[in-house]
């Protein structure tokens, strides 16, 4: 249960991201044994300058992509699946394109991350991986046919460049990333919604916090709170909430199905304080009479 919620927030927190400079699938269902790929991302044909502010996620996201996130390091088989996943991808453009009588270009086929917190010498070796002289410490690369990398994220140094993705570390990693993430400005466009994604993940965990959850949501609770006061004070509240909502909609979608327009029209009007008892509990909804009990039993 532990690793689905830290699964489901590095896909949300991707998705949350990436979603104003292209389009945005997590999951995304490929071929073959029906292989799920944690996000999928094709940019938008016309390039956008912020997409610079998210560093070397956005470098990632200039070309279409497949970001395969791991919250413990990815293994050998792991790794094996995800470049499946990138050649059962492949082999769709090939027949699309043939079926459409078009040559694949290379550009249009994604390059696969693969984001791990670590990774040991016999893994890096057995995939044959070589570091770059014109690239950042702690990305791996494949043979170039492949079209892979695999992103060590707790090598990568230190800077503003790298903060996106040290976002998604373990530890001391993740902590200094958040540390780093509260000395941003407070009108920055990725603050918000990164603050409040790793908010509902801690809170999401709840008595099955691991010791560094457990630090990490010490830190996150004021930095929270501050951030909703000034929302409140600056007038916003309205914004947070349709945010909120946004965000809670989504993975209901992912969760139980997709849900109906009279199901989202009573989610819309739920307070703040709904909206986050809502976002805490909807990882135990199975199936949309969930939704349906809890909406009668909250309705205000």
């Amino acid at each position: 249960m532990t690793r689905f919620i830290h699964d489901q927030f590095a896909k949300d927190y991707l998705e949350e991201l990436l979603k104003n400079y292209g389009e945005v699938q997590a999951p995304s269902r490929v071929a073959g044994e029906v292989r799920e790929i944690d996000v999928y991302f094709s940019p938008y044909p016309q390039a956008n300058p912020n997409l610079q502010l998210l560093g070397l996620l956005g470098k990632f996201a200039s070309t279409p992509a497949i970001f395969e996130p791991y919250r413990n390091p990815a293994s050998s088989d792991e790794i094996c699946d995800c470049l499946l996943k990138l050649l059962e991808v492949k082999g769709v453009l090939k027949r699309e394109a043939k079926r459409n009588k078009t040559n694949l270009q290379e550009s249009e086929i994604p390059k696969l991350w693969i984001l791990t917190p670590t990774a040991s010498p016999e893994i890096l070796s057995g995939f044959n991986t070589t570091l770059k002289t014109d690239s950042l410490p702690g990305i791996y690369y494949l043979g170039a046919a492949l079209r892979t990398a695999i992103v060590v994220i707790h090598q990568l140094p230190r800077t503003e460049e790298t903060l996106w993705i040290r976002m998604l570390g373990r530890g001391n990693v993740q902590k200094q990333a958040i540390e780093e993430l509260a000395e941003l400005t407070v009108n920055h466009p990725f603050r918000r919604i990164t603050l409040e994604l790793l908010y509902n993940l801690q809170k999401h965990l709840g008595v099955n916090q691991e010791t560094e959850d457990r630090e990490i949501i010490m830190r996150l609770a004021p930095l929270y709170q501050q951030d909703r006061d000034l929302a409140v004070q600056e007038g916003k509240i309205e914004g947070k909430i349709e945010g909120e909502t946004l965000l809670i909609i989504r993975q209901l979608n992912r969760r139980i199905g997709e849900i109906n327009s009279e199901l989202i029209a009573k989610i819309q009007k739920l307070s703040l304080e709904k909206l986050e008892m809502l976002g805490e509990e909807l990882l135990d909804f199975t199936k949309l009479d969930d939704l349906e009990s809890w909406l009668n039993q909250n309705q205000e």
